[in-house]
């Protein structure tokens, strides 16, 4: 069984629901200040490069299927296409279909995943490590949690742009 992180999880039983809120909230901060730190290596924002992740699985796209495919707004996705063509990751092209809309090519892949590539595969390897140490029965459960964890988030999310 795994060592648990003692600032994580004290010995007394916590206040009904204070110790999983610190968890999760600790856990939500490590998460985006790993991704903001490897977007800056790049010269990003953690927004651009999610968004860009997006449009490199797309091949191309509209802001609107940016938008719909990231749940940000198109407004957001204007300022974050406008920073990613400034910065070279991304050109704007007239839609032939919709004249009244662009398209979005992706450029300079292999620029970003040289750089953001060894920074994931440290992780994964450091993330297969602890995993290592679990049972198939505790990783299917963990993972399941996760899973169910993801699926009340884009929930939540959902009900706030209702």
């Amino acid at each position: 069984m795994p060592k648990i992180n003692s600032s994580a999880v004290s010995e007394a039983p916590p206040a009904e629901g204070v110790h999983r809120d610190r968890l999760h909230r600790d856990l939500a901060t490590a998460v985006i200040t790993f991704h903001e730190s490897a977007s800056r290596r790049v010269g990003m924002t953690a927004a651009e490069r999610k968004t860009l992740g997006i449009l490199w699985d797309l091949g191309v796209a509209t802001p609107g299927q940016l938008a719909a495919a990231s749940g940000l707004t198109t407004g957001a996705i204007t300022g974050i296409v406008d920073r990613l063509e400034k910065a070279g990751y991304a050109t704007r092209a007239p839609n032939p279909d919709d004249r009244r809309s662009v398209l979005i090519h992706p450029r300079q892949q292999e620029k970003v995943r040289a750089v953001i590539g060894p920074i994931f595969e440290s992780l994964s390897t450091a993330m297969a490590g602890l995993s290592a140490r679990y049972t198939p029965e505790q990783l299917i459960l963990i993972h399941t949690y996760l899973a169910e964890t993801t699926e009340i988030l884009r929930d939540e999310t959902h009900k706030l742009k209702g």
